[in-house]
């Protein structure tokens, strides 16, 4: 089997799903309990939190853990906008965002808000129209850090610092590059991200607020980490999230250098074919490579690699049904590579074999529906 799908999912690490066995044998008590088997798990519990911080070098932040991205990502929107409806029902976002920020702010504009989408150039946020868009009812922008299906990594940082005097509320979806690039958080107020795609668990995310923020809770109810989201805490994906987030933090920049190698070589490699487009920029990460196959239909050719075992992907796996990407078109402004777009998406676990067997396969698969078209 050759995996290329990693941005909609990673393998779990056997490390942080040890950490999960054990916590769960070893730590049965709920961290809210009086006795001393509760008090052992909140103390787990407080350690494991304090490791997340220290590795993502958090100073006045809280963590609220969630059940993923998804999440995370409606608690900030929908807890940011429903809070502080005194500031404004304006929300800026990107075209460029995933289906579980847009379907939020949807729920609000049903509810009276009103949405603007910040023009970009090559993927990128145009700052000027940033500036010429934000107004003094805006109560939040919210701007993925890296796109999901073509990798574009936003100025965050510079975005930031723009937003830091102005009276909003800036949220970051930091799904795609946790993990895999260092961002500064600093003046950030709200930060998400979820552990199945850094080799954790399914079922355990992060909502990363500064302390001194109030959001409205999603889910009222007992006691638990946090008064912004009740539920008897999850020891054991708690302390693995903690361990996951830890290995993939482990020599992040000699991860990346090689990852961008063999983006390189996979990207010069496709290049050669005259029906494929490459949709990723020099703005995306080397993780991500976006490309269009004009000689079949993505899902046809998605298939016909399957065949081989090898599995990559159209679109985001949580995107709508849409046969033309939203994303694609933004970054290329061209329907045609938006219509035929695939996700090939790599990882530091990726061999230069497995590329050399998908070269193979896909010439293969290239060569079929080419003679298919003729």
């Amino acid at each position: 089997m050759i995996y290329l799908d990693y941005s909609a999912t990673t393998p779990v690490d056997k490390q942080v799903l040890e950490t999960f066995n054990k916590v769960s044998l070893d730590f049965i008590g709920n961290p809210n309990s009086l006795h001393k088997l509760g008090v052992k798990a909140k103390e787990l519990e407080i350690s494991a939190t304090k490791q997340i911080k220290e590795l993502l070098k958090l100073k006045n932040h809280e963590i609220i853990y969630t059940s993923g991205s998804s999440e995370s990502n409606n608690l900030a929107i929908k807890g940011i906008c429903l809070k502080h409806q005194g500031i404004g029902k304006h929300i800026i976002t990107t075209n460029l965002e995933h289906s579980s920020i847009y379907g939020p702010i949807g729920y609000l504009q049903k509810q009276g808000y009103t949405v603007d989408f910040v023009k970009t150039k090559n993927g990128l946020v145009d700052m000027e129209d940033l500036k010429k868009i934000l107004r003094n009812d805006t109560v939040l922008v919210t701007i993925a850090s890296v796109n999901s299906e073509t990798g574009v990594l936003q100025n965050i940082e510079e975005i930031a610092k723009f937003l830091k005097d102005k009276n909003c509320y800036f949220h970051v979806d930091m799904t795609q590059s946790i993990g895999k690039v260092n961002i500064n958080f600093d003046n950030i107020d709200l930060v998400s991200f979820s552990a199945h795609k850094i080799y954790g668990l399914k079922g355990i995310g992060c909502l990363i607020k500064k302390d001194n923020i109030i959001i409205e809770p999603l889910i009222h109810g007992g006691k638990s980490t946090t008064i912004y989201r009740s539920g008897t805490p999850a020891l054991p994906l708690i302390a693995s999230l903690s361990k996951a987030l830890r290995l993939s933090l482990t020599d992040l920049d000699k991860k990346y250098q090689y990852v961008e190698k063999l983006n390189e070589k996979l990207k010069k490699e496709l290049e050669k074919f005259k029906n494929v487009r490459i949709n990723s920029n020099k703005n995306s990460i080397p993780h991500i490579l976006n490309i269009s196959v004009l000689n079949s239909k993505p899902e046809t050719f998605q298939h016909a690699l399957e065949e081989y075992d090898i599995y990559i992907s159209t679109q985001s796996a949580c995107s709508t049904n849409n046969p033309i990407s939203k994303a694609v078109y933004e970054v290329t402004k061209n329907e045609e590579s938006a219509r035929h777009s695939i996700r090939i998406s790599l990882s530091s676990l990726t061999t230069e074999e497995e590329l050399q067997k998908f070269m193979e396969a896909f010439l293969n698969c290239y060569n079929k529906f080419d003679n298919l078209k003729g």
